[in-house]
């Protein structure tokens, strides 16, 4: 009876140790996961935050390069012509002087909005993608256009500087390269999504010829990507260019 009693309580220790044991392993490798995750969880913040700080530069550097521009091509000829007209100025042309020194100041409290470093560091998406449109055609740059359709909801502000920085690449290449006459922007926001599709009517291009770096199709998926966004770009000869974005809030 004593051995009986003996084995019972040996086979429960072994029992009791088993099941300690493995609730220690367990235990063990569920720590470790969870480590991981956090690891993991913390380098995609680490690399998010530094996307967005990138990106804010480069639409800094972008904005700079644009006012150095207009300063040069649109500001500078209207204060060249103000100064003209004031040489030979008469009764019958101070109208016309007026009118120079009008469109000449609103030309620059425009840029003023873009020289504000907060405009960069607290940009909100259509308001930016808006004076983007406006200084096109503004500048006569190209004929640009702006459709919002749906009810608006408000992007995330730091994934509506990544949208903004890619659509601003499309722009530039647009402007630069394209040929364009025409490009026409459409938001539209339907339940949780968000579709943004940019086009031109520029020359073209046949996408599978054309190196992905020298398109920047590369960095701009790789940059949606970090907003759980898809992006996708459609182009062939004489038919223009059209930039499709899916942004889900």
């Amino acid at each position: 009876m004593q051995q009986e009693g003996r084995e019972i309580l040996i086979i429960t220790t072994l029992i009791i140790v088993v099941i300690v044991v493995f609730l220690i392993i367990l235990f063990t490798v569920f720590q470790r996961r969870k480590n991981k995750l956090l690891q993991e969880r913390n380098s995609i913040k680490k690399q998010f935050e530094r996307e967005i700080a990138e990106t804010q530069i480069e639409i800094r550097e972008e904005t700079l390069r644009n006012i150095s521009w207009e300063l040069h091509d649109n500001i500078g000829q209207l204060l060249t012509l103000a100064k003209i007209q004031l040489q030979h100025a008469s009764p019958d042309n101070m109208g016309e002087i007026t009118e120079t020194i009008t469109k000449s100041l609103t030309e620059i409290r425009a840029l003023s909005k873009s020289i504000n470093p907060e405009f960069i560091n607290n940009i909100k998406f259509i308001d930016a993608l808006q004076l983007e449109i406006e200084r096109f055609n503004r500048l006569n740059y190209i004929n640009a256009r702006l459709t919002i359709l749906g009810e608006t909801k408000e992007v995330n502000q730091k994934h509506g500087i990544i949208i903004f920085r890619v659509l601003q690449e499309f722009f530039s290449n647009t402007i630069k390269h394209s040929k364009a006459t025409n490009l026409d922007v459409v938001l539209e926001y339907r339940n949780n999504v968000l579709d943004i599709v940019a086009k031109d009517n520029g020359v073209g291009f046949e996408v599978e010829k054309v190196t992905l770096k020298g398109i920047g199709l590369q960095n701009i998926k790789a940059r949606i990507k970090l907003i759980k966004a898809k992006a996708t770009l459609k182009s062939e000869p004489k038919k223009g260019t059209t930039l499709t974005i899916n942004y889900y809030f």
